[in-house]
C-alpha cells in the first residue's frame, strides 16, 4: 500500500499514526519546539529507529533530515540506507529545495516528498512535481506558529499567514497537507484544539497534524475534528502514547 493509500483509507477510519525519525548528525532525535540545539537523542542508528516502528506495525515512515532543513549539512546516505532496507513506504521531508532535489530522492525509492520552505516561497514548484509525478507522491508541511508559517527550519516568520497558502495550494493540485503547530512540537503539551479546527476549515482535503500528539486524549480530538492522522514523535518514543494506538 502506498503512503497516500493509507491516508485516503483513513477518511472511513481511526486517524493513522505515522512514526516519525528526526534525523540530525546521523542519529534519530527530536527536538525541542524546532530548536536544533535542544535534541534528545533516542536511538544512534534511524535505521534501527525506523525498524523498530516497522516491528511494531507501522506501513509508513516519516523521516525528516533536520541538518538539510537547518542549513547544516545532510543526511541522505542515511536515508538512502532506510528506503533500501525498511521495507514499507517512506516519506521525506527537510531541505528539499528545489524540483532537482525532489526529484533525486522520488528516483531513490522515496514513496512522497514532504516541501516546506520550497512550496510557500514557489507554490508553482508543488504544480510542477505534481504534474510529473502524481499527488500521491508529493506533500507540503505548513510550519506555524499559532497561523503565521514558519520557514527554513522553522527558524524564520514568513509573513504568510495558512489561509494566504491553502488556497494555491489547492490550485496547485495538493491533496495532503501536513500542519505542525511549531510552539506544541515535541513538547508533550498536546493540541490546540481551536487551531486544529480551524486549520481543518482552512483546509478540506487530507490533513495531518505534524507534531503536537501527546496522547490519546489528542487522537480523539483528530478524529471528532475530521483530522485523517498525525506524525508523532517524543509521544511514542517516550511512551505517553503507546504504539500501536488503540483507543
Amino acid at each position: 500500500m502506498t503512503a497516500s493509500a493509507s491516508f485516503s483509507a483513513s477518511f472511513s477510519a481511526p486517524p493513522l499514526i505515522v512514526p516519525c525519525v528526526d534525523i540530525q548528525s546521523g542519529r534519530a532525535v527530536r527536538l525541542y519546539e524546532g530548536d536544533p540545539d535542544r535534541e534528545t537523542v533516542y536511538f544512534d542508528s534511524p535505521l534501527a529507529a525506523a525498524r523498530h516502528w516497522v516491528s511494531l506495525g507501522a506501513g509508513l515512515v516519516h523521516l525528516v533530515d533536520l541538518d538539510a532543513a537547518t542549513g547544516r549539512g545532510e543526511n541522505r546516505a542515511v536515508i538512502a540506507r532506510i528506503v533500501a532496507e525498511l521495507g514499507v513506504p517512506v516519506e521525506v521531508g527537510g531541505g528539499i529545495r528545489d524540483r532537482v532535489g525532489a526529484e533525486t530522492l522520488l528516483k531513490s525509492g522515496v514513496d512522497r516528498v514532504v516541501l516546506g520552505t520550497a512550496a510557500v516561497k514557489s507554490p508553482e514548484l508543488v504544480a510542477e512535481l505534481i504534474a510529473a509525478h502524481g499527488p500521491e507522491r508529493v506533500v507540503v508541511s505548513l510550519d506555524a506558529r499559532g497561523l503565521e508559517v514558519a520557514t527554513h527550519g522553522w527558524a524564520q516568520g514568513s509573513g504568510l499567514q495558512v489561509a494566504e497558502l491553502t488556497p494555491r495550494l489547492a490550485e496547485a493540485g495538493l491533496e495532503t497537507l501536513i500542519f505542525t503547530d511549531v510552539t506544541r512540537d515535541g513538547t508533550l503539551r498536546g493540541l490546540d484544539r481551536d487551531l486544529m479546527r480551524e486549520v481543518r476549515r482552512l483546509w478540506t482535503n487530507t490533513l495531518i497534524v505534524g507534531g503536537g500528539v501527546a496522547n490519546t486524549d489528542d487522537v480523539r480530538l483528530l478524529a471528532e475534528e475530521g483530522i485523517q492522522g498525525a506524525i508523532v514523535g517524543r509521544a511514542i518514543y517516550e511512551g505517553t502514547l503507546a504504539y500501536p494506538v488503540r483507543l
